[in-house]
């Protein structure tokens, strides 16, 4: 077990199980569950986490590259895995280790067809990604009739699945748009799957798809931020439960008086005497230099400390002058009490890029196994 003095990240799997429970409760009962756990499962532990969901019933999981998915081969993961963004030249790893690629490109499907036939495959599982709006990856339209004379004339590979993914599924000022993705992947997927005479199970609700358009869970819906704890919308996160919560320490106190400066560039200037702190992380572990300069607080005893000055590679500091605290007392810099949604807004990004960017040298503690 690390050291508690230290930072750590803690991963609390029973507020995952309560977030699986909850979106499962969205869907209909033979409705899939794919859980997303793609940049070490949002920055927690993607081992832990895929385990954890097998354990709860997930259908499939989904990362985004193959080396991802390798990983949670070579750790015992069992479930179908998805991989979201393969490349052709890992095709042949993903055979090797029963990974399923989302072909999305002529390209792709071309080059994937032909690992499958030096290596012997038979109906080897492919996804089929349609572009319904996103306009990142997925075929066109114009693509359905090609498509469908390569699957015709070959028996190595087979459609397991066909799906898109929604742009703004999150925002009500895009009702209207997201209603015409959904329609359009209707009208893609039945295109496909008529001219193959095919059944494969159809995926395009992420969590917000879910909490907010669940008429369109066709057989499976995928869920990243979700399991996560973050809905993106205030009232879906009150019914989900923070899964990650980064603590740290207090180093060492100082104390200045006024016109000392603290930090890099001398970034920060004291108008008055000031109780300062030095914490045991930085922006080598995914607290950048843009939650400096006061912008952003962290928690000691409930009361918020705002980051001072300059965010270090490994170390911030923080005002603590009207704090009750001491050295080795515990920091929380986002979590269950102060959310990594709010933390990040601070800095005008989102939680997802502050979760995925949390080093991988930070400790994990896992809470409920």
């Amino acid at each position: 077990m690390p050291n508690n003095s230290e930072t750590r990240l803690e991963i609390d799997l029973k507020a995952l199980e309560h977030n699986y429970r909850y979106l499962r409760s969205k869907l209909k009962e033979n409705t899939k569950f794919l859980g997303v756990v793609k940049a070490f499962a949002y920055g927690s532990d993607a081992i832990v986490i895929s385990k954890k969901l097998e354990q709860l019933g997930a259908d499939y999981l989904a990362v985004a590259y193959t080396s991802e998915g390798v990983l949670l081969r070579q750790a015992g993961i069992k479930l179908p895995i998805l991989v979201l963004h393969a490349q052709p030249k890992n095709y042949r790893a993903n055979i090797k280790h029963c990974l399923e690629p989302n072909i999305y490109s002529i390209r792709g499907l071309k080059a994937f067809l032909e690992v499958a036939k030096d290596l012997k495959q038979s109906g080897y599982p492919i996804h089929i990604k349609f572009n319904t709006g996103l306009n990142r990856l997925g075929f066109e339209e114009n693509d359905i009739a090609l498509i469908a004379e390569i699957l015709e004339r070959n028996t190595e590979i087979k459609v397991k699945s066909i799906f898109s993914h929604l742009a703004a599924s999150e925002d009500h000022s895009e009702k209207e748009f997201t209603l015409k993705q959904i329609k359009l992947f209707e009208l893609l997927a039945g295109k496909l799957c008529l001219k193959l005479g095919i059944k494969p199970f159809k995926h395009i609700l992420n969590t917000s798809g879910i909490l907010n358009y669940h008429q369109a869970q066709f057989d499976m819906v995928r869920s990243g931020i979700g399991l996560y704890g973050y809905g993106n919308e205030d009232k879906f996160d009150l019914k989900l439960q923070v899964v990650a919560s980064l603590k740290s320490t207090i180093s060492q106190i100082h104390h200045i008086g006024p016109n000392e400066t603290v930090g890099y560039n001398r970034a920060f200037n004291s108008d008055a005497s000031k109780i300062i702190a030095t914490l045991p992380l930085g922006h080598a572990d995914g607290i950048g230099r843009q939650y400096g300069h006061g912008k952003t607080s962290v928690l000691i005893h409930g009361m918020p400390a705002p980051i001072i000055g300059n965010v270090c590679m490994d170390m911030i500091m923080i005002d603590i002058t009207n704090i009750d605290c001491k050295e080795g007392d515990e920091v929380l810099i986002f979590g269950k009490e102060h959310s990594a949604e709010n933390f990040a807004k601070t800095a005008n990004t989102i939680s997802y890029e502050l979760l995925c960017g949390i080093s991988q040298r930070i400790k994990r503690v896992y809470l409920g196994e």
